[in-house]
């Protein structure tokens, strides 16, 4: 399975770096792969580590303007002209999604990928991967629109919010029919 990771390539704290590092390991362990934005810098460059060293492929789709921090050695690299661009192309090449912590640029890519969801343009499982409880107040924003009639899906259609890396894994190999 091709797993699309958004998240920080700011250089963050191990109460987010250990638990990330455990992710990457489990997608590397589970042969899958990691679709990520290409940075070779931050939660980013952790993910990277872990699952290149357990023996993940890593598929990096980065953008002009950040070319300069893309990985060497990834299996693939593609360098997009846009955010834009690049938020499409990640799309195109996950069978998968998985929300990390991160800042605007993630936050900009969950909720443009919850919006094709809820119009039906995107049919991948979204998981959002809720790291010490980082995503609760998304979480509960996400149920007040519910609740209020925003959304014209039931939340649980949009996306699974997982509170660790084994609960994240677990739910998309379910929904992709992998046996564990």
């Amino acid at each position: 399975m091709n797993i699309c990771v958004f998240c920080s390539a700011a250089d963050l704290s191990e109460s987010y770096t250990v638990p990330a590092r455990e992710f990457a390991e489990l997608i590397g362990k589970g042969g899958h792969a990691l679709v990520w934005g290409g940075s070779d810098t931050g939660l980013m460059k952790v993910m990277a580590d872990g699952v290149q060293e357990n023996g993940g492929r890593l598929i990096g789709i980065s953008v002009e303007f950040l070319a300069h921090k893309a990985r060497a050695g990834a299996d693939e690299m593609v360098i997009t002209a846009d955010l834009a661009e690049r938020k499409a192309a990640l799309l195109a090449r996950a069978d998968a999604i998985v929300v990390m912590v991160g800042g605007t640029g993630t936050l900009d890519e969950a909720t443009e990928i919850l919006e094709l969801k809820k119009h039906g343009l995107n049919t991948k499982p979204v998981v959002i991967l809720n790291t010490n409880g980082f995503y609760d107040g998304l979480k509960q924003q996400f149920q007040r629109m519910e609740e209020e009639n925003f959304l014209p899906v039931p939340l649980t259609e949009l996306a699974f919010f997982a509170e660790d890396g084994v609960g994240a894994l677990a739910y998309l190999e379910e929904q992709a029919g992998v046996q564990s």
